[in-house]
């Protein structure tokens, strides 16, 4: 599992934690980072006293390489997060949702590593010329707020991997062992996940939105948003059905906005309350079916992903 992404980074496996907005948590970040991978708190739209709470709680529980993920059109305060992250000296960010030029320098001067969340071949080319260590591809299959474009992981991630010369990371639709295989087989040297770290031990989610991604089956999932442009991928049920409904209403986007807000994602994640708000969840949920901790599950991916790809090396 060396390669260039976790000789970029300092870590043992080439597996990153997706931000998760508000939700994140230091905790969960540092078990992840603890376990050989990257973790990952969100800035999220949080104000700069609670974000900078959320990093010391990260950085208390683990020396080894974590990271901050910036939504950059997303947060009101993007300078202050940025002074936070140099403060606290996180040795990796991650931008997100909007235009990384004007930033990348501003890290790089304070030895701090990029990594940039992409969507399209055009955005992954644009993020190298702009100086980024390294992009993230996600697929429409990811949770959360996602790409007008829709494209799949399976199809963006050989045409990004083609088209830039930095080393790339596979997202959406990757929760096991063979997920990371299948990333790596596509020309990708990492993945990244999200609804997969939910369904942990370590994770501080409510039980409720646990149980909900052991449940999920292969249709559990839905896109809302799409008529106002702003696709979020979110578990189905009587407030996915609510926003879906906002769709139909010429005046329904200001509403739209307020009910997908992070305030309604805090009260579904954590709270456990599906009744007044939403839980994200990428697609993959379907396929998991367990509780293992962090370290278990880093684990056991790596082993199956070395597995499957040592056993097809051999038959090629």
């Amino acid at each position: 599992m060396t390669n260039q992404i976790t000789n970029i980074l300092g870590i043992q496996y080439p597996i990153f934690q997706g931000g998760m907005g508000n939700i994140s948590d230091g905790c969960l970040a540092a078990a992840v980072s603890n376990a050989g991978a990257l973790g990952t708190i969100g800035a999220g739209t949080l104000f700069v006293k609670e974000f900078t709470e959320k990093v010391k709680q990260m950085k208390s529980n683990t020396d080894l390489p974590c990271c901050v993920n910036i939504p950059i059109s997303v947060h009101p305060e993007v300078k202050d997060i940025i002074k936070t992250v140099i403060e606290y000296q996180i040795p990796v960010v991650s931008l997100s949702a909007g235009n990384p030029k004007p930033y990348i320098p501003i890290f790089h001067e304070h030895g701090i590593k990029v990594i940039c969340v992409t969507a399209s071949v055009h955005q992954a080319k644009k993020a190298e010329a702009a100086g980024a260590d390294i992009i993230v591809c996600e697929g429409y299959e990811a949770a959360g707020l996602n790409s007008n474009l829709e494209t799949t992981t399976m199809t963006l991630v050989p045409q990004i991997v083609d088209a830039v010369d930095i080393p790339v990371a596979a997202a959406g639709g990757i929760a096991d062992g063979r997920g990371l295989a299948a990333a790596l087989a596509l020309g990708a040297q990492g993945v990244q996940m999200g609804t997969r770290f939910i369904a942990t031990k370590e994770a501080p989610y409510h039980q409720v939105y646990k149980q909900k991604i052991l449940d999920a089956n292969d249709e559990a999932t839905t896109i809302v948003g799409r008529k106002f442009n702003r696709i979020r991928r979110i578990m189905k049920g009587g407030y996915a059905d609510e926003l879906l409904k906002l769709e139909q209403h010429d005046k329904g986007l200001t509403e739209y906005l307020k009910q997908t807000n992070e305030d309604h994602h805090i009260i579904g994640a954590v709270k456990g309350n599906l009744e007044k708000g939403y839980i994200n969840s990428g697609q993959i949920a379907g396929l998991i079916q367990d509780l293992p901790t962090v370290e278990e599950l880093i684990s056991k991916m790596v082993a199956d992903a070395k597995f499957i790809l040592s056993k097809n090396i051999k038959k090629l």
